[in-house]
This record gives structure tokens, sequence and C-alpha cells, in this order.
């Protein structure tokens, strides 16, 4: 993505290009992110890139080893389980408290999302696809009233959120997250707090089944945790 994509302060726009391809995996685990390549592609100087640099390793998204440089932080099922844990505490409580009070323009809103998600995964869209699954579950969040619910879930999530990445291309993953949603979004529209939670809580739970084999399968993308 380009610095015009985003608004802010040069800095800010740089954090967020970064943020992005390392979300994204463009930048893999493990892999050197080297200052002197990002200054020329996105033609800034040092002091903005090392000022996001600062920024994602408080974020955990980035190792800053002396003397060796600077990589993107390999994935931690330590830290994945610890965010799954904290974004399902947030998003039962959400989906249980919005079947209760969701309006109709606001059920509107999650169906409409619903119809492009289907779309573009009939359009082999992935990377559409992932941003109207992030939308869905903020339109939910944001349907609580609490402002700074979405804040929190998207910081519990982050390490969630990029090795999710791996598993979206899988044969029929895609198709089974839209299923899965709809069957959250039919829940609310029923305005069944109980069947909201269950099925949110069976789409959170997919996430995890599908992420834990791969710390064997690909153990290159992953850290070595204490103990094992």
């Amino acid at each position: 993505m380009s610095l015009d994509e985003f608004n802010g302060p040069l800095s800010t726009k740089v954090y967020l290009v970064l943020k992005n391809a390392i979300l994204s995996l463009t930048y893999r685990p493990g892999e050197i992110i080297r200052k002197g390549e990002i200054c020329e592609k996105l033609r800034v100087s040092r002091s903005p890139v090392s000022e996001a640099i600062t920024k994602l390793a408080t974020e955990g998204l980035v190792d800053v080893i002396p003397q060796a440089g600077t990589f993107v932080s390999r994935f931690s099922m330590d830290e994945i389980r610890e965010g799954a844990f904290l974004r399902e505490a947030l998003e039962l409580a959400a989906v249980e408290l919005v079947a209760t009070t969701i309006t109709d323009e606001q059920l509107v809103l999650l169906r409409r999302n619903l119809r492009v998600q289907q779309a573009l995964v009939d359009d082999g869209d992935y990377a559409g696809f992932y941003q109207m699954d992030t939308e869905l579950h903020g339109l939910i969040q944001s349907f609580t009233g609490f402002k700074r619910l979405g804040q929190f879930a998207e910081s519990s999530w982050v390490q969630v959120n990029r090795a999710r990445q791996l598993i979206l291309p899988s044969s029929g993953r895609i198709q089974e997250t839209v299923n899965e949603h709809q069957n959250i979004v039919d829940a609310i529209a029923a305005r069944n707090p109980e069947k909201a939670r269950k099925a949110m809580l069976d789409h959170l739970r997919q996430l995890i089944k599908h992420l834990e084999p791969l710390e064997t399968e690909r153990p290159e993308l992953f850290t070595l945790e204490s103990g094992n």
C-alpha cells in the first residue's frame, strides 16, 4: 500500500504501511526489514521509518536485535492463544448485547456486508474478503455503543489477525467463514442473544482449531516457546 492511502503525520503513514505489510504477510515472519529499502520504496528519510519500527516493536510485530537488524516477529502460539482468549471474551459479550439492541438499520448493514463477502469469495478475492470480514466484526462491536471496544479488540487480536492470513486461502475455509458469519447475523436478526453467543463462539473456536496445527506444519514461522 502507498502512503497516500493513509492520513496523519508522515511517521504515522509509514507505520500504517509497514503494519499492513506485516499483517498481510507481505513481510513474512522472520524476514529482515531493511530501513534503507523502505526509505527508497516510500521515498522518505530514515527518521519516520525509525519511528514506525519503534512503534511496531512495542506491539510485538517486529524484533529489533542490536548488531543484527530488525526482523518481523515470528508467531507465538502462546500469544495467539492469549489474544484469542481476550478477543473471545469481548466478542461474546458484544454479540450477546447487540442481539438485544439491534435496529433494522444496523441489520441492513450486516446483511449488506455478508452479500459483499459472498461476492468476494465467488471472485476469489481473498484480500477483499479479509477486509469485509474485519468490517463485520467491527460493525458488531460498534453497535454496542462502547467507543473503545473496537480498539481493545484490535490490540488483543493483532497476532491472531496476522496468523489467520495463513489459513484463509486454504481450500473451503473462506466459504466456511462466510457461513459462520451468516449464522451469527441470523441469530442477531432473530434477537436471540444465546444463539448469537453460540454462533460467535463456534466461529472463533474454528480459527484456533485451524491455527494450532501450523506450529508443527510450518515451524519456521513460529518462535520456540519456553519449555518446548
